[in-house]
């Protein structure tokens, strides 16, 4: 009995002992190396993945100077937010300066708002005014694009408006874009002849007119100099034959329809729905599913001085329907060759590109996809819609380390909980863990009396 109570008391001291060793390991590990884990839905309590990937195309170090009072937490507050930044890239310093020392030089340099933060990348800078994610990031994007990108609207034709309101404009992902460096202008030939040297980009979306002779020819000398472009055209709009014939495409008569969007409870075949993408630059990587109503089919001419590549197909599913729909009973149309209806996959947007006219050579780049309601206030939410706009806008731009940046979107942070999981929830925590807790108590009990 008495060795028996010796080796129960080595036992708990030796016990003891492995504790304290571990507890002063953790230390001093804890001292050398840290480690943070987010255990929240979606990870929202640290970066988000576009966050981490802009700050992986900024190569050198990123400057942050936060003009904060020493009074009060603001400055902790700045700190501990940088911190998720620096944690993913270590050159990313931040230093305080208190505006109220030298208020001269806080008159010169514009700041007025304590904690104001200015961030340097190279010999570029981006104010903030507001501690955030979106406002960090979107100034870390603006300063990887090299400066903000001027982007001509052409207007006058009907159009679809960069900043309007209309289901059919697209105002809400223009807003987007200019939140990252974008500034959407428009275009009026009625009162410029040429584009405005300057412009990086012209958006021709979906004219419902035909352009008079004069625009066109400015389009299309825009393109001899080296001009990029993006051109939305939808059924219905006027072909712009010298533009077409300038990039070697060719509209396709009637409008693409796909049965394929049936098995995605699509009840109206105009609706393309595509899931899988012809690779190119712009589509690498990209895996989401995109919507696409009313569609007009392109294809190549035999001729052209571009490298045309197709970056939006549809399924074999899918022809060009000649013949008026009936809006009551879209679901009705039917294949029919004799008619003219051409068959399945059909390609309906290109991606061209070529040396420049520049002396420089760059690369000019055009994208002609035949809908534009895909990027419209009503369908911009649609699956990978604003992702895939935002690609091509990247592309165009020539901001190619832009291009594979993960989707923009916010955490889901509503659990959702039928009627019967949640009474099951409530018993377990109310009789549950009670009783497992009575249970493991007695069995600890039970086997101390053996002992």
């Amino acid at each position: 009995m008495l060795r028996r109570d010796l080796f129960r008391r080595l036992d708990g001291w030796l016990f003891a002992l492995l504790l304290l060793v571990g507890a002063g390991a953790l230390g001093f590990l804890g001292t050398q190396f840290s480690h943070t884990a987010d255990w929240t839905a979606g990870a929202r309590a640290s970066l988000t993945p576009q966050s981490r990937a802009i700050l992986r195309k900024l190569h050198g170090p990123v400057r942050i100077v936060s003009y904060a009072n020493p009074q009060g937490s603001l400055r902790q507050t700045i700190a501990d937010f940088i911190q998720r930044y620096q944690q993913v890239k270590p050159d990313l310093t931040l230093r305080f300066v208190d505006p109220e020392k030298d208020p001269a030089r806080m008159r010169q340099l514009g700041i007025t708002v304590n904690g104001e933060l200015v961030v340097h990348y190279g010999k570029r800078e981006q104010r903030l005014d507001e501690l955030s994610e979106d406002s960090l990031t979107n100034a870390l994007e603006r300063l990887a694009r090299g400066g903000d990108r001027l982007v001509a609207f052409v207007t006058g034709d009907g159009e679809r408006l960069a900043d309007g309101k209309a289901n059919a404009d697209l105002g809400t992902f223009m807003g987007q874009l200019e939140q990252s460096g974008l500034r959407a202008v428009p275009l009026n030939f009625s009162q410029v002849t040429a584009v405005p040297q300057g412009t990086d980009l012209v958006v021709l979306a979906s004219p419902a007119q035909a352009l008079p002779a004069g625009e066109m020819k400015a389009l299309t000398d825009y393109l001899a100099e080296g001009g990029n472009l993006l051109w939305l055209t939808d059924p219905g709009n006027p072909v712009a034959q010298p533009l077409t014939h300038a990039l070697g495409l060719r509209v396709l008569p009637g409008m693409l329809v796909d049965g394929a969007g049936a098995a995605l409870g699509l009840k109206d075949p105009r609706m393309v729905a595509v899931g899988t993408y012809p690779p190119q630059t712009i589509t690498h990587g990209f895996a989401l599913a995109t919507l696409f109503p009313e569609v007009s089919a392109l294809a190549e001419a035999n001729d052209s001085q571009w490298k045309i590549q197709p970056i939006l197909r549809s399924s074999v599913q899918s022809w060009t329907e000649l013949k008026p729909i009936d809006n009551t009973q879209p679901s009705t149309i039917r294949y029919d060759a004799s008619s003219g209806d051409l068959k399945g996959p059909l390609d309906f947007g290109f991606a061209l590109s070529r040396l420049s006219a520049n002396p420089d050579k760059t690369q000019q780049r055009v994208v002609v996809i035949g809908d534009g309601d895909f990027l419209s206030n009503s369908f911009l939410g649609n699956g990978g819609n604003r992702a895939l706009g935002e690609r091509i806008f990247d592309w165009l731009l020539g901001d190619d380390v832009l291009v594979d940046l993960p989707p923009r979107g916010a955490p889901d942070r509503v659990l959702h909980l039928s009627q019967g999981g949640l009474d099951a929830l409530s018993l377990g925590f109310i009789a549950g863990l009670p009783l497992l807790l009575l249970i493991v108590g007695s069995l600890i009990a039970w086997r101390r009396r053996r002992a």
